[in-house]
């Protein structure tokens, strides 16, 4: 497996003093997803919980529904110059029966927020292909839950904590308990780290959650959360336009700038229990 972090040697300027010294920065590699053997999609992540990010991913583009969808993942023989095995392609074999959409798979991927793709397609396109949509779920969420999530993500950064170069998500229930962290230099690879946790331990849809992402709140992580099922989506920084409109739509609860005890929701504020702060 490869390593999370290296270190390099950087140029310290502090003022008009000028040192040399060792740093911590977080490594970034491909991954490639095969699934029974063909290429269908390579990003770049931070080496670590592999098979989780593959299945959150293959789950959260309509590629499978469940984890028994899946009979195998394992890693195949990619070498490097060396003679050593990278880790960097899996390949995914499907259960018996299961089969891949006949259409093109590159249709069904929105992988970045510059895919291309007009608002109103992509909010169809969405709302046809989950089959967990959160509209409907009764999680009654307290405010005192929501003001401590981002500390308790920053607590569990393990890796941010010494590289300060990583983006990352969490997955609480309603009174803020964590079920699992994930880190990684793309924000869509922690949430589908998460998403592959939560199908990997048997705990899929993910129903009654919070979602907490340590960035923005993008129509790609907004997507992802909708076909997980996850009724709350939290960023600590903006949503975009497309994304407020996905949450709306698809009955999710979407809260951004949440920063000290303030915070902004865009959809579905029946979620929140409001009142007074406890001591």
């Amino acid at each position: 497996m490869g390593r999370l972090s290296t270190r390099t040697r950087v140029t310290r300027i502090e003022n008009t003093r000028t040192t040399r010294r060792p740093d911590a920065v977080v490594v970034e590699e491909p991954l490639e997803i095969r699934i029974n053997g063909t290429p269908i999609s390579v990003t770049m992540r931070t080496p670590g919980s592999d098979f989780e990010l593959a299945q959150g991913f293959l789950m959260t583009e309509g590629l499978i529904g469940a984890r028994d969808d899946i009979e195998s993942i394992r890693y195949c023989n990619s070498f490097d110059d060396d003679g050593r095995n990278t880790y960097n392609v899996l390949d995914v074999t499907l259960a018996p029966g299961v089969r891949l959409p006949d259409v093109g798979i590159e249709r069904n991927f929105y992988t970045t927020s510059s895919c291309g793709v007009c608002g109103k397609s992509s909010l169809d396109a969405v709302r046809q292909r989950t089959r967990f949509e959160p509209a409907g779920d009764d999680i009654s969420v307290p405010i005192d839950t929501l003001v401590s999530l981002p500390s308790t993500l920053r607590e569990a950064q393990r890796v941010f904590s010494t590289t300060g170069g990583l983006h990352a998500a969490g997955l609480f229930d309603a009174e803020g308990t964590p079920f699992a962290v994930r880190e990684d230099i793309g924000r869509h690879n922690a949430v589908d780290k998460l998403i592959g946790w939560g199908m990997e331990v048997g705990r899929f849809p993910l129903r009654h959650t919070i979602l907490l992402v340590s960035g923005r709140a993008s129509f790609e992580l907004t997507q992802k959360a909708a076909m997980a099922g996850i009724p709350v989506l939290a960023a600590v920084s903006a949503p975009s336009s497309l994304a407020i409109d996905l949450a709306d739509a698809t009955g999710m609860t979407l809260v951004g700038f949440l920063r000290g005890e303030s915070m902004n929701v865009y959809t579905h504020p029946e979620r929140i229990v409001t009142g007074s702060r406890r001591r």
